[in-house]
């Protein structure tokens, strides 16, 4: 699986690789956000919303929690002296195993990452074997990462020493990585999200008074801080002039601690958000099965067609499910959400849902391409006549960000045409058909993989990509070809394509007309579709003045498009937080 990819291009060359000219930011989690496994999928969440940004990202990660600790006492219990200089290579095991299971939480989603060992990465120390001071960096092996992933994960705390042995930075290491990391690479900005919402002026444990820096200087950070930022790294912020981003992992408060300081402010109490989801299939139940177990909200209720059906949502028991269901759009909306996220199949259903909640002002992120390209439009002004907010990208590819590709190729300059391949389900059969899998094989090894419905007939006649190809089609050009004026080809046992197919969804402007399609094609393509494999879409965006975007990754399957609904969900938090705060 390629992963998800966004890449601006000069006229007609021929790329599909992450690149080289997208914006790198450095990330650092502690253990205090990744204290184990279970943690991942929610660090993959915040490396996402930057890949969705159109960044590449350099993740560097901590142990989790007492893990180094743990490598230590079983050092020590063979003898193995502090100063002993083979006892660094065993402790940078533990960041070198949480950076592995952050990379493969980021694969689930479906980000394009690799991992470094200490040694690959570079970072060339002097001084003690457990207080090492990283004085050079050999970029080659990261450059290389950088250049063929979005995501990079990184082992801190460790780094390796002219004689080529691992040594360590001492503790709180990971936050020097993370800083020497972004200067080397030549940023000015780093983020470490931690489990604290910023630096104040005393202790918030102690005193409820205490007051929160919005902007602190990195003399302020180093006499306050209480080990918020590693000393050691907090000096190398000053003397590189990098500003150092301290970050709530849960709530998304900030500290920015740089050249310049503000005075604190009085910190606001907030409350979780009320969430509601309607459906709880593939995308709802993944969306679901994150956010019972997330602080910041409060799920007030699931819409679903039989509240008595038995549902399966990844570890959650049916009874902590079972209050939460209900069968009526109104009771529902009766519960007072703070946001909705809508998950629906159906497209009536989806779309009255959808007016209901923005014409109460209640913010929508939606999965249901059908029920927003009736009328996207009219569903925008709805929204703000009301001061709400409707987002989609989750309605088309998945976990690729199409919606926000689009709308950076429409900021550049106007847009001449895109073409795409928009449904994972059919790319994903196309792929088994070409392997010589019947039509009946090919279409239950899709069900089974939860890229396709019970009734798959949207995504075989064309129907789902052409809803797709509308969207695009109003982000792009501001205006939509009707259903009726896409024509579509089928998928059926009868009508089989050449091995090496795909399902190319085109649409460009003819003399201010839309003209749009949906083929079943094979032979000489654009390797950025040919190169997709399984449930893969892609998408190329062309300008008139010849530049192009590309952008692809895992367009269909429970938690690459689940994250997409999530990184929404996350995008009307941060609009309501600024709101708050304005």
């Amino acid at each position: 699986m390629t992963g998800l990819a966004l890449i601006r291009s000069e006229p007609f060359p021929v790329s599909s690789s992450p690149g080289t000219d997208r914006p790198v930011v450095v990330m650092k989690f502690g253990s205090s956000v990744l204290s184990g496994p279970a943690d991942a999928p929610a660090v993959a969440s915040d490396i996402y919303a930057q890949v969705r940004r159109g960044r590449r990202v350099v993740a560097v990660v901590s142990a989790f929690a007492g893990e180094t600790d743990r490598l230590l006492a079983e050092a020590q219990a063979l003898g193995l002296a502090h100063d002993n200089p083979l006892l660094p290579a065993y402790v940078v095991q533990g960041e070198e195993r949480s950076a592995a299971l952050t990379a493969i939480a980021c694969d689930r989603i479906g980000l394009s990452a690799t991992t470094l060992s200490v040694p690959d990465l570079g970072i060339l120390a002097d001084g003690p074997v457990e207080h090492a001071r990283p004085v050079a960096l050999d970029r080659r092996a990261l450059d290389r990462a950088l250049a063929h992933h979005e995501v990079v994960v990184v082992p801190g705390f460790g780094a390796v020493s002219s004689e080529g042995r691992v040594v360590l930075m001492g503790r709180g290491g990971s936050d020097l990585t993370a800083l020497f990391l972004a200067a080397e690479l030549g940023l000015d900005h780093v983020q470490l999200i931690k489990d604290v919402d910023g630096l104040y002026d005393r202790d918030p444990n102690v005193d409820p008074e205490a007051r929160r820096y919005d902007q602190a200087s990195w003399a302020e950070a180093r006499e306050l801080g209480g080990g918020l930022v590693q000393p050691d790294a907090l000096d190398l912020a000053a003397r590189r002039q990098l500003r150092v981003e301290v970050r709530n992992h849960a709530d998304g408060h900030r500290t920015i601690i740089g050249a310049a300081s503000l005075p604190p402010r009085p910190v606001r109490s907030s409350r979780p958000l009320k969430i509601a989801v309607a459906g709880c299939g593939v995308v709802g139940g993944g969306a679901l099965a994150r956010l019972l177990d997330d602080p910041r909200y409060h799920v007030v209720g699931v819409l679903v067609r039989d509240p008595a059906k038995a549902r399966e949502v990844p570890g959650i028991s049916a009874d902590r499910l079972a209050p939460l269901l209900v069968s009526d759009a109104s009771a529902l909306l009766a519960r007072g959400p703070d946001i909705l996220l809508e998950a629906l199949s159906e497209a009536e259903a989806g779309y009255a849902l959808i007016h209901t909640a923005l014409q109460g002002g209640v913010d929508v992120a939606s999965a249901n391409k059908q029920a927003v390209s009736r009328d996207p439009g009219g569903l925008l002004a709805l929204a703000e006549a009301n001061d709400a907010k409707l987002l989609w990208s989750a309605s088309i590819g998945g976990g690729v960000p199409m919606v926000e590709s689009l709308r950076a190729a429409r900021a550049e300059g106007p847009v001449q045409s895109f073409e795409a391949v928009l449904n994972g389900t059919v790319n994903f059969m196309l792929e088994r058909l070409g392997t010589g899998a019947t039509f009946d094989v090919a279409l239950a090894e899709a069900r089974a993989a939860g890229f396709a419905e019970e009734d798959p007939s949207s995504d075989l006649e064309g129907l789902d990509a052409a809803a797709k190809v509308r969207l695009l089609a109003f982000e792009a050009f501001g205006l939509m070809p009707d259903l009726a004026d896409i024509p579509r080809d089928v998928l059926s046992p009868s009508l089989l394509p050449h091995a090496g197919a795909r399902q190319l969804c085109r649409c460009h402007l003819d003399n201010g007309r839309l003209v749009a399609e949906v083929r079943l094609e094979a032979g000489p393509m654009d390797r950025l579709f040919t190169d997709l494999k399984g449930e893969g879409n892609a998408l190329k965006v062309t300008s008139v003045d010849g530049s192009a975007v590309r952008c692809r990754g895992r367009g269909a399957g429970r938690w690459a498009t689940a994250e997409s609904l999530l990184a929404d969900l996350s995008d009307l938090v941060a609009r309501r937080s600024a709101r708050e705060v304005g």
